[in-house]
């Protein structure tokens, strides 16, 4: 059960980089922001030993290359939001990309594994951390790893597939039930561009995981 509530503290931290990109305040915001700081600040505090552990613990989860993958995610959303609000042409284009490549170079992975250190070291105690680093140092563990990050990939999608027929489907009957009411309300979709996108990256995805034995 520890072993499953460790993914669960990696995979909330990058859900939180990720849906960055559905709020609008976010794009104005910088990455690092002063919240950041007392976290960061705190791992400094934790017992040497406990902190080489965790670490340890971070690398063999993969929690950097899932914070990464989130922030890459976050990333085209940002440029997607920013395409839809500029004319359609190469200078506008270039600029967003601009933007889009400096977020990349600012955003600080680095901070974020610094605050994992500390939510880690304040919701498990030495001795778990080390049973922790026993489970995914073995081969389960590192089945674990491996397949959870696909799993949390593919519950999302399914999750977004169930969720816009839903609110569809809900739409479609107010407006009947409300004649005259709502009739331009409409759900606005992601921009075609990015969609591409994420149905080319599950496919790829898709590949990878039939590839495996």
């Amino acid at each position: 059960m520890k072993a499953v509530l460790a993914l669960v503290v990696i995979y909330v931290v990058a859900f939180l980089v990720a849906i960055q990109g559905s709020a609008p305040a976010a794009l104005e915001a910088s990455p690092q922001s002063a919240a950041a700081k007392p976290a960061a600040a705190h791992s400094s505090a934790i017992d040497p030993a406990k902190e080489t552990d965790i670490r340890t613990l971070l690398d063999l989860v993969g929690a950097g290359d899932q914070v990464q993958e989130s922030v890459n995610y976050s990333a085209e959303q940002y440029r997607e939001k920013l395409l839809a609000t500029v004319a359609n042409n190469d200078k506008n284009q270039a600029f967003v990309n601009a933007v889009i490549t400096d977020y990349e170079k600012k955003f600080d992975v680095d901070q974020v594994t610094e605050q994992l250190v500390a939510i880690y070291d304040k919701h498990y105690s030495s001795e778990e951390i080390k049973e922790l680093l026993q489970f995914y140092g073995s081969p389960i563990g590192q089945r674990v790893a491996t397949e959870a990050a696909k799993i949390s990939r593919e519950i999302q999608a399914a999750t977004r597939a169930t969720a816009a027929k839903a609110v569809k489907d809900a739409l479609q009957e107010a407006k009947e039930e409300n004649s005259g009411v709502g009739r331009n309300a409409h759900l606005t979709t992601a921009p075609a561009r990015l969609q591409q996108r994420r149905d080319t990256q599950d496919a790829t995805q898709a590949a990878q995981q039939q590839d495996q034995p």
